[in-house]
């Protein structure tokens, strides 16, 4: 079992590791195989901060979330965030012209009512509230759904039994750990995670842990895979049934009658190149020959003619 790290900003549960290796096995061997569990709280200066906060970053990168919170301060203090009465001073068009969409800038703007009529708990109230409690209380606040709460109940209040079940990158590693195909659906997902209580919200921070390795495996469950990787390709191509087979054999047959047919052409070749050098060569000797005879001849005849 990894070390759990201390420090005064994270919240650790060494009793947890333990009681979650025990009802999950799989899950006690992504723990054994990754680092210690250790949660870090941001602080919250104010709920109304960090909601308005969260709705600003929703579906945007960091950085590009970052310019328009900045942008959003700016129009009222240089760093600090506008309170509730600023924004509601301010004209919808400006507050939207920082960047935001128009059901943001709604939200914002319910959110800046009801916490000014009190009905947004302050920090040292959610500390005592239950999660169920938070959760029905935020929710009710235009533009804030269950995901920005449970964010809110893990990173800000530090609650170790929390299940954002519809949250992506838990999903995604409960799907590589437990072999899945397919991402689990989030009531699959609630359900199953029930063995993991009261720790709930330490097994999802190993599900995103288990994204930081693609395969999401122990180490013997990552041999097993690049061994069954590193098998010959030829193994693959015996298995194939059908026009890939036929194609394969035909190749075959055809370098066979091709590889049969070429020494017949090549002896044929050198045949025809030895007959016509012989026959020449001997042509030439008989003309030479004849011409010699004739030569004779021509030199015998006066001789024959003297005799007379």
């Amino acid at each position: 079992m990894p070390p759990v790290k201390q420090d005064p900003n994270t919240v650790t549960a060494t009793h947890a590791l333990e009681h979650l290796a025990k009802v999950d096995k799989k899950l006690g061997k992504l723990i054994e195989a990754k680092e210690a569990f250790i949660l870090k709280i941001s602080h919250m200066q104010s709920t109304f901060e960090a909601l308005a906060e969260s709705i600003v970053y929703q579906q945007l990168t960091g950085k590009a979330a970052a310019s328009i919170f900045n942008r959003l301060k700016v129009l009222t203090h240089e760093t600090n965030f506008p309170t509730p009465d600023e924004l509601l001073a301010l004209p919808e068009a400006t507050i939207r012209g920082v960047g935001l969409s128009q059901a943001k800038t709604l939200a914002l703007i319910d959110l800046s009512r009801r916490t000014k009529e009190g009905l947004v708990p302050q920090v040292s109230e959610l500390e005592k509230m239950s999660n169920e409690d938070i959760l029905k209380t935020l929710t009710a606040i235009r533009g804030i759904g269950p995901w920005t709460v449970e964010m809110i109940l893990i990173f800000r209040l530090g609650r170790l039994d929390v299940m954002p079940c519809t949250d992506y990158g838990v999903r995604k590693g409960f799907s590589l750990v437990y072999g899945m195909d397919e991402l689990p659906t989030p009531k699959y997902l609630l359900n199953y995670a029930e063995k993991w209580r009261p720790y709930r919200t330490v097994a999802s921070w190993y599900m995103w842990r288990a994204l930081e390795n693609p395969n999401g495996r122990s180490a013997k469950a990552l041999k097993k895979e690049k061994d069954a990787k590193s098998k010959p390709v030829a193994a693959k191509v015996v298995t194939k049934k059908g026009v890939n087979a036929k194609v394969a054999a035909g190749k075959v047959v055809a370098k066979k009658d091709i590889a049969a047919k070429k020494p017949a052409a090549k002896a044929g070749v050198k045949k025809v190149a030895v007959k016509p050098i012989a026959a020449k060569s001997t042509s030439k000797k008989a003309v030479k020959t004849a011409a010699t005879k004739k030569a004779t001849t021509k030199k015998a005849a006066p001789k024959a003619k003297k005799a007379k």
